[in-house]
Formats: structure tokens, C-alpha cells, sequence
């Protein structure tokens, strides 16, 4: 291995995509290419042997995905960081971004190649790479027990991504929810966000959280919950602490009622 260079190794399936990253490897003086894989089975034994400090990972391979990779590497050695690679996976660029990995999602411009490497760079002289065996067993439970337990997993921040950043708001701060087409806004008492998800999908991971849905459109942390105000006909509407007045549908009415004890 070089003397003070980041040893890495490619594991895509794809001969093209193998040879495009070794190419824009080669333009970054601190990174050493050590090996190309083509199969899962080779990049687990590659990374056994060489023990590499970067791994470019497909996430589909055609005989096992990069999370079976990871899942069946020697305990014993210490995991490599991972710039994972995907051409489609929704579920799994949210969890990428969640734990704070890299992905490319193909096809990837170049400069966005350099990015991800600069901030692998700037991990190493730092003591920030020392989790990254835990972080990874986190990212494959995470993604394989999407709604199961996720004890010991740092979970009260909503990652919401926008242009070329990640801001992660915590779940407590949220005061409401309200959907917009395909989108979900996502209010605190400093900004809104939008967010490209649903309010079914959001409200699993507020389970833990004094969240409840009102409405097919809304969701509401009852912490910020100013009054509760009955109309003549029984229909129930939610005043919050910025004044902002939404109706509890009949559907939601019973279960509102339980959740805050009326």
C-alpha cells in the first residue's frame, strides 16, 4: 500500500462503471486504486485481503447486493468507509443520508465523484473514522428493519434534503406536518421545509414522538397544541401556539381524543 495515500477498491458489476471511477482515480493524487471487482463474492474477498481504507460499493450486483457484502466481510477486521453506488434505490439514498454515508446515484457527473472523495479525505487525521464499524451494522439494520426496532440507533433527527445538502431537523422541533401533492411541508417555529414523502411513510418514524395524524392531510406534535375548540355540532378543531386552526376529521377524531386524554 502507498505510503499516506487512501487505498481503495472498486466493486461494480458493470465493466464501464469499473472503468470510469478507476479513470477519475487516477486524477486525485491521494487515492490509490488496489483492486476491481466484479461480483460480491470477489469484492468480500478483496476487501478481507487488502483491507482497503475506501470501498466504491454497487449497491445490485448480479449475485448479492453491497449490504451482503458488508454483512459477510470477517468481523475481525476493521470495515473500510463506503461511497455507495446506485442507479434507483429510494429507500436506501434516504438511509445513505441518514447516517451521513456518500452514494453516486448513476450516472454521476464527475464533479460530484470529487465531492464525495474530498469529504473521505477530510475524515482521515481525524479521529471520525473510528465508528464506522458500528455505523455500517446501524445502516444494513436500518435497511433491513425499515418499521422494526431501532433501539441504539440515533433516530430523533428528520434528514431533508435540498440541492447538495442534507439538513437534519430534530422531530421535536416539528410542529406540524401538512401534505402538498407529492411533497410533505414540514413546519418548526423557524422555518418550513418540503420534503419529497408521505405522510404515512413520515409517521412511522414519529411513532416515538407526540405526533398523531388529524387528517389525511395533517399531521400535529401535540406539544404545540394551544387549545382544543368544539364546535355546536361536535367537529373538533386543533388551535396551535403560532394561532394556525386545523379540523380533526371524523375518521381521526376517536383516536385524537385518546391520544391526548379528552
Amino acid at each position: 500500500m502507498t505510503k499516506n495515500k487512501i487505498s481503495a477498491i472498486i466493486a461494480d458489476d458493470e465493466p464501464l462503471a469499473r472503468k470510469r471511477i478507476a479513470n477519475l482515480i487516477e486524477e486525485i493524487d491521494d487515492l490509490v486504486l488496489i483492486k476491481e471487482c466484479a461480483s460480491g463474492e470477489e469484492a468480500i474477498k478483496a476487501i478481507t485481503q487488502f483491507q482497503p481504507h475506501l470501498v466504491f460499493l454497487d449497491i445490485q450486483m448480479t449475485d448479492m447486493t453491497g449490504f451482503d457484502v458488508l454483512k459477510n466481510l470477517d468481523p475481525k477486521i476493521k470495515k473500510p468507509q463506503v461511497i455507495f453506488i446506485s442507479a434507483f434505490d429510494e429507500f436506501a439514498l434516504k438511509a445513505f443520508e441518514f447516517f451521513a454515508f456518500d452514494y453516486l446515484l448513476k450516472p454521476f457527473k464527475d464533479e460530484r465523484f470529487f465531492r464525495s472523495v474530498n469529504k473521505i479525505k477530510e475524515l482521515y487525521g481525524t479521529n471520525k473514522t473510528s465508528n464506522i464499524d458500528s455505523k455500517l451494522d446501524q445502516l444494513i439494520h436500518y435497511i433491513e428493519n425499515p418499521k422494526g426496532d431501532f433501539s441504539g440507533i440515533s433516530h430523533n433527527k428528520l434528514p431533508i434534503k435540498t440541492n447538495n445538502k442534507v439538513t437534519f431537523v430534530k422531530k421535536e422541533d416539528i410542529k406540524y406536518i401538512l401534505a402538498s401533492g407529492y411533497y410533505a411541508e414540514i413546519y418548526t417555529d423557524k422555518k418550513k421545509y418540503l420534503l419529497r414523502d408521505s405522510l404515512s411513510a413520515l409517521m412511522h418514524q414519529f411513532e416515538d414522538y407526540n405526533f398523531i395524524r388529524i387528517h389525511r392531510s395533517t399531521i400535529i406534535n401535540i406539544d404545540f397544541i394551544q387549545e382544543v375548540l368544539y364546535s355546536s355540532h361536535g367537529e373538533i378543531d386543533i388551535k396551535m401556539n403560532d394561532s394556525k386552526l386545523f379540523r380533526v376529521s371524523k375518521s381521526h377524531k376517536k383516536e385524537f381524543q385518546n391520544k391526548v386524554g379528552l
